[in-house]
Order: structure tokens, then C-alpha cells, then sequence
């Protein structure tokens, strides 16, 4: 057997004491590394975990975790382990990697010392019981990369200080907390940001449209690929998100990974056309909110998309007919809008032949929904003789006011009106002239035929 790192029982009255054993049973402590300095008659392992697959350890973590000086990765995830964390988890300067995510664990984050030196690259808390504010103890750490501290009882404000004093983070998870106010605009300038997911908060406000210049959305191809402390052991940093419909953990494709989720609040007003600007996302998500006006018409500039999903808002207008062009979209969900017109056909659009993802916006048609009534030439015909119609008014109009306008002169221009009434004397002495020959060729010719 390999050898184990386990951890004996405490007494009423001793020290929880470490010691090696020959092979390791279910649920037990062990360590991935025989490296560390000597500590109560064993090894501080610079790597130790908890693994449970049964889920029946229940014992609290302990604050005997705070004398491991070398640990850097500390791995008690999908346990049931209870209790609060004690203030002096954050001594461990050495610490890199922390997940205690999936346990039982509640209380608030406890707040560090001032000369707290954070030498975390990647943090995991998620689906335990913590509340409180967002953690403050983060403030600084100049090295985090991933931050998931979601399905918490998290509450208050997002701080706007995340986007100028955590700058390497490239994966931020704050989803299922109660999170309230609105998103800071500066969580734009995570310049290496590539995973932002926000949803099932009670965020209001719109989105920023700050969001349109994260550098990484933008250009995946920038994500920082620097060395981890973690390359080379037996940990690879991973992300539990929601994609595609379904929850799935990312772990050796992270990097490949570029998305925003903000489902499940309270968003309002419109989707920013700055967001057609992160043409690296390969999902979007801003289901389930209260947002309004149209989709974006560059929507089809987002060519990497995978995902897309506008459902559950009060979206109106047409679909625009870029998105036809997004030939890697196989996930497309707008139903429960107020949408309209023929849904765009194309090559890629003629694959998503699910009716649902259509439903409830009673105004589209076309496929793969009921085919749109032959009323184009209908309408062409009612919109020319609409067009004519505002003619026939604008012309009649303009005689009206030119006969009155020219009218009115000439009644109130002396000249004008003198010059008007010789001009029709002058007429009428013509015309009589005229009718008084014909008077006479016509009494001439009467007399020749009685002769």
C-alpha cells in the first residue's frame, strides 16, 4: 500500500496528533506529498485532502489545520463537514489551492490580520451554508485566479474593489447567493476575466455596457497561460458551471472556457450592443430577468457562440438576421418574450428544430414553427396605398394654403389687385368681341339660306 497521511482522534484533553499509517481506510486524511516539516511525531504535507465518496465524515475541520506552515493545497471538498472556519486558516501563507466546497460548513469568512500576506491562486467555497458579506480577507490577493464561492447565503453588494485589487482573476463564480444592488461596472477591468457567472443573485439595474471591453472575452486567445503553482502535482484548478442546459465541471479545458451568466435577477433595460463586441464568449446567458427592447442586430458578430439563451424577458422586435450566421450555435433559447416576425433561416438555424425554444412570443413564425401567412404582397399593397393616401393629403394641402396664400395678396396688395381686375377686363372685352362675330356670322348665314 501507498503510504497515508491520517489523522487520529483528539482526546478530551490532548492534541490532535498526525501520524503515517500503512494504508489509508474510506474517508480517512491523506496527503499527496511527503514533503513539509516535522510536526507531532509525523509530517506537515504541503498537499492534503479529505476525500469521501460516501459522504460520512462529519468531523469539523479543526483549527490544528492552522500549524501546517508548508501546506499549499488543502483539498476537504464533498464531505460533511460542519462548523465555522477559525480565524487562523489564513496563517497559512503558503496556502495556493482551497476547496471546501460541497460541505456543511457556515458562519462567515473570518477577517484577517493586517499583515496578512494572500498567496491564493484559487479558492473554492461553494455549496456550503457561509454568509455574511462578500469575504474581505480577499482584498489584495494580487495572485487568485478562480473564485467560487456560490450556492452560500452570501448577501449585500458586490464591492466594485474586486476589479482593481484581485487583477489575475480569470474565473469568478458568485451564483444561488442573495447578492443585491448593481453590477459594478469596474469588474470590467479583470482585464485576464474570462468566466463571469452571476446568476441566481437579486441583482437589479442594467448591464454595464463597460462589460463590451473585457480584454479576454474579446480576444480569448490572450488568456494568461502563465506557470501555476499547482502545475506538476496531482490538482488541476476546475469550475462547476452550467453549460449547455446542463452542470458540468470543467477542468483541463478551463482555459478554453469564456462565458457570461447573469440568469436568474433582476436586470432591466437593454441588452448593451457592447456586448456584441466579446467575440471570444462561447456561452450567454441572461435568461429569466426583466430586460427589454431588441436583441442586439450585431448579435451575429459573437462567432464563437455555443449558447444562447434570452429567454424569460420582456424582449420585442425581430430576431436579427445575423444571428443566422453563428455556425457554431447548437444551444438557442428566446421563449417567453414578446418577439416578432420570421424567424432568420440559415444553415446553422435549420438545426435548432426545437418548437419551445419559440414559444410563448406570439408574433414569430416560420420554421420550425407555423409557416408566416401569405400576407407580404397584402401588406406591400396596404403600405403603397397608405404611402398614396398621405400624398393625395400633402398635394391637397398644398393647393389649399398656395390658393388662399395667393388670394390673401392679392386682396391685400393694392397693385397686385388692380392689375388683376384690368388683366380680367381685358378678357371678358375680348371674349365679347369674339362671340359678337360669331353672333354675326350666324345671323349672315341665316338670311342667305331664307334668300
Amino acid at each position: 500500500c501507498r503510504r497515508r497521511f491520517a489523522a487520529g482522534r483528539p482526546g478530551p484533553a490532548t492534541a490532535t496528533t498526525y501520524k503515517w499509517a500503512s494504508c489509508r481506510p474510506n474517508n480517512s486524511l491523506h496527503s499527496n506529498s511527503n514533503h513539509g516539516r516535522t510536526f507531532s511525531g509525523g509530517t506537515v504535507p504541503e498537499s492534503f485532502s479529505v476525500r469521501s465518496r460516501n459522504s460520512s465524515n462529519s468531523s469539523g475541520a479543526g483549527a490544528a489545520f492552522c500549524r501546517l506552515l508548508s501546506l499549499q493545497i488543502l483539498d476537504l471538498s464533498n464531505n460533511q463537514l460542519t462548523g465555522e472556519l477559525p480565524d487562523c486558516w489564513w496563517n497559512l501563507q503558503a496556502l495556493q489551492f482551497m476547496d471546501l466546497s460541497n460541505n456543511s460548513f457556515s458562519g462567515q469568512i473570518p477577517a484577517a490580520e493586517a499583515s496578512h500576506n494572500c498567496s491564493l491562486e484559487s479558492l473554492h467555497l461553494a455549496g456550503n451554508d457561509f454568509t455574511g458579506t462578500f469575504p474581505r480577507v480577499l482584498d489584495h490577493c494580487d495572485s487568485l485566479t478562480t473564485l467560487d464561492i456560490g450556492n452560500n447565503k452570501f448577501f449585500g453588494a458586490i464591492p466594485p474593489w474586486i476589479g482593481t485589487r484581485v487583477p489575475s482573476l480569470r474565473i469568478l463564480s458568485l451564483r444561488s447567493n442573495n447578492f443585491t444592488g448593481e453590477i459594478p461596472s469596474k469588474l470590467s477591468r479583470l482585464s485576464k476575466l474570462q468566466l463571469l457567472d452571476l446568476a441566481n443573485n437579486r441583482l437589479t439595474g442594467p448591464i454595464p455596457v463597460a462589460f463590451g471591453n473585457m480584454a479576454s472575452m474579446r480576444h480569448p486567445e490572450i488568456v494568461s497561460s502563465q506557470a501555476s503553482a499547482l502545475d506538476g502535482s496531482n490538482y488541476q484548478d476546475r469550475i462547476d458551471i452550467i453549460w449547455k442546459g446542463q452542470e458540468l465541471i470543467f477542468q483541463r479545458t478551463i482555459r478554453l472556457l469564456t462565458g457570461i451568466d447573469l440568469s436568474g435577477n433582476m436586470l432591466s433595460r437593454c441588452i448593451p450592443e457592447e456586448l456584441t463586441r466579446l467575440e471570444g464568449l462561447r456561452f450567454l446567458n441572461l435568461s429569466r430577468n426583466h430586460l427589454s427592447c431588441g436583441i442586439p442586430k450585431d448579435i451575429g458578430s459573437l462567432r464563437n457562440l455555443e449558447s444562447l439563451d434570452l429567454s424569460c424577458n420582456e424582449l420585442y422586435g425581430n430576431i436579427p438576421q445575423s444571428i443566422s450566421i453563428l455556425s457554431g450555435l447548437s444551444t438557442f433559447n428566446i421563449s417567453n418574450n414578446h418577439l416578432s416576425g420570421k424567424i432568420p433561416t440559415g444553415s446553422q438555424m435549420q438545426t435548432l428544430t426545437d418548437p419551445s425554444i419559440y414559444r410563448n412570443n406570439s408574433g414569430l413564425c416560420g420554421f420550425p414553427l407555423e409557416d408566416c401567412p401569405n400576407t407580404s404582397p397584402a401588406s406591400d399593397e396596404k403600405t403603397g396605398e397608405g404611402e398614396d393616401q398621405w400624398l393625395y393629403y400633402c398635394v391637397t394641402a398644398g393647393v389649399v394654403f398656395g390658393f388662399w396664400l395667393w388670394f390673401g395678396l392679392l386682396f391685400s396688395v393694392e397693385t397686385w389687385r388692380c392689375a388683376l381686375l384690368f388683366s380680367v377686363d381685358g378678357m371678358q372685352s375680348k371674349i365679347m368681341q369674339k362671340v359678337s362675330h360669331i353672333d354675326q356670322f350666324i345671323s349672315k348665314s341665316s338670311n342667305d339660306q331664307y334668300m
